[in-house]
């Protein structure tokens, strides 16, 4: 009973239950995962995230081989490529991504350096960018079906790419069942009369009123008794949940453990910050208990939040004990990295926000794992804010594979793929595969603005162009993965070599120690190391704009305009 074939039919009859859950009983699917996991246990089964898995999952010690010959440390610091499947690739024709169609592209995720890839929501929505589930059972039918999402997620884990997706708990779509049910309920109640949860548990799920307490609250959907509001503070087709609830918490463990036992392996929180306005305390809690669940599960099970807030919010995050927030500091046009490239940032002054964010947030949460990321869904991609600058765009991607953590990477930016304005639509582009082969290629938004022109080339034309931006990207993260210090050490600063746009810091990570000296400056630097920490120290690789050579000589590095490297 331990052979592939029981665990895809065992997979099946899941997901087949799943679908069709609702003319079982909804509460039934409190007991029925109970159920499943019983028997699994019983045979000496273990959930795909588990079986898949097993020989990197786990410690630091465990060691997995990279296709291009490496052994990557089979922990959660990972390099993470985010994707939009409806923009990224189309199986099928309809000019629509899908999850086939990230599973064609997964030779191009795995050759760029990539071990685990972020799913923007895929669950069934009213929306094209989903963030508005209907059914938290469900794959999208645009994207396709549960079967192609196992298939997706099993040739990953058979790559050694980790399957991280968006979880959307702060809001479900108006059209969820949990939000109808609790709508037509309250409007056939008579005038004065109290809801009661033990008739219809849903009405707990959300924040109902009596009264429109802000203009975040809008009148029920319903003929009927009228006089009652819900809480929608994005959008009146999103109500929020009341994450305070009980029976609500009961139902998303179980929504959690399906994806788990599906082989997630981990969850993307959005709009951690919201889940109650301005309540960190709150917040926290949530995110705490859910990860916790979670790590029940599975033990390696990683967690990744939008806390869109300043440094010292983000900080206070981190005392929820879950590992990742997403470092808003250092990302968007006025984050410190994109900065840093143009060269309005100093990068000796850089150096400090690196430790300040290492500072504060290992105060909070010793084991964190800071998520670096330049640019993602819902902000500019980074040609527009570097104004296209070929030079700057390789700069800001150098500096983001520096960062400590793990390291995220919007689809799209490793080829310097433009956005325009403030219009969601407008950063969810096409991804630009090729200018003269079409296959594959995606309708995009229908509200996306037309004549958005990149700025560069094709996919396919960078992989042939040695120097191309796509290629710096893959010298970048290839630098990162060979140096696995660069994610996981403690940094300190080399105060004697950072001056202006020359800066030094090192790594120390276990018994290790490497340096990286940056120049971000537009000239050569010769940097001397004698005396200093780096003083003897041997060359371990670097990136500079056109893969030149930097020369190390008699403890002296001849820097190129806009380079790094990397000793030890």
């Amino acid at each position: 009973m331990r052979n592939n074939a029981f665990k895809r039919a065992f997979s099946t009859l899941s997901a087949v239950f799943w679908q069709n859950r609702k003319a079982t009983g909804s509460r039934l699917k409190y007991l029925l995962p109970v159920f499943f996991l019983a028997i699994a246990v019983c045979f000496g089964w273990k959930a795909p995230v588990m079986a898949a898995e097993a020989e990197t999952a786990g410690t630091s010690e465990a060691l997995a081989e990279t296709s291009d010959g490496l052994d990557a440390i089979g922990d959660n610091y990972r390099n993470y490529y985010e994707i939009f499947v409806y923009s990224f690739y189309d199986s099928d024709g309809d000019g629509i991504g899908d999850l086939n169609g990230v599973r064609e592209k997964l030779d191009y995720i795995e050759e760029m350096g990539f071990d685990g890839i972020w799913l923007m929501p895929v669950m069934p929505s009213t929306t094209y960018h989903k963030y508005d589930v209907t059914d938290y059972y469900g794959i999208d039918e645009e994207y396709g079906t549960l079967e192609d999402f196992q298939a997706l997620v099993e040739e990953c884990h058979e790559r050694g790419i980790r399957v991280v997706m968006d979880f959307v708990i702060n809001h479900t779509s108006s059209q969820h069942e949990w939000f109808q049910e609790a709508c037509a309920y309250l409007a056939a109640l008579e005038k004065g009369e109290e809801p009661d949860e033990s008739v219809c548990p849903y009405v707990g799920y959300y924040h109902f009123s009596q009264t429109q307490e802000s203009s975040d609250y809008y009148e029920i959907p319903v003929a009927g008794n009228s006089s009652w509001y819900y809480e929608g503070v994005f959008w009146s087709e999103m109500p929020d949940l009341n994450l305070s609830n009980e029976s609500l918490r009961a139902d998303l463990e179980t929504i959690a453990a399906y994806w788990i036992e599906m082989g997630v392996d981990g969850f993307r929180m959005d709009a951690a910050l919201h889940f109650e306005e301005s309540d960190t305390a709150f917040n926290t809690e949530v995110l705490n208990w859910l990860y916790s669940y979670c790590l029940t599960l599975d033990p390696d099970f990683y967690m990744v939040s939008e806390v869109w807030s300043s440094e010292t919010t983000i900080a206070d995050y981190y005392a929820s004990g879950t590992p990742s927030m997403f470092n808003f500091d250092m990302a968007d046009a006025e984050g410190k990295l994109i900065k840093a490239a143009r060269g309005t940032l100093k990068v000796s002054s850089l150096i400090d926000y690196m430790i300040k964010w290492q500072e504060d947030f290992s105060a909070e949460n010793p084991d964190y794992i800071d998520a670096a990321f330049i640019s993602n869904h819902d902000t500019g991609r980074i040609s527009n804010a570097l104004v296209s600058d070929e030079n700057d765009v390789k700069m800001a991607a150098g500096l983001l594979m520096t960062m400590s953590g793990s390291m995220f990477v919007y689809y799209g930016e490793e080829i310097g793929m433009k956005s325009k304005g403030t219009a969601d639509e407008n950063k969810r582009l096409p991804m630009y595969w090729s200018e003269t082969d079409t296959e594959g290629m995606t309708n995009g938004p229908a509200d996306a603005e037309e004549g958005i022109v990149s700025s560069f080339a094709a996919a396919d034309e960078q992989l042939a162009d040695e120097t191309s931006i796509l290629n710096y990207y893959k010298r970048a993260i290839a630098l990162r993965n060979e140096n696995p210090e660069i994610a996981r050490g403690t940094i300190e600063k080399v105060e004697e070599l950072c001056d202006g746009n020359q800066g030094a810091i090192l790594k120390i990570w276990e018994e290790s120690t490497i340096a990286i000296l940056y120049n971000t400056s537009d000239e050569e630097l010769e940097v001397d190391l004698s005396g200093t920490a780096l003083s003897g120290m041997e060359v371990s690789g670097y990136l500079t704009l056109n893969d030149e050579e930097i020369v190390l000589t008699d403890n002296v590095a001849v820097m190129p305009a806009q380079s790094i490297l990397v000793l030890r």
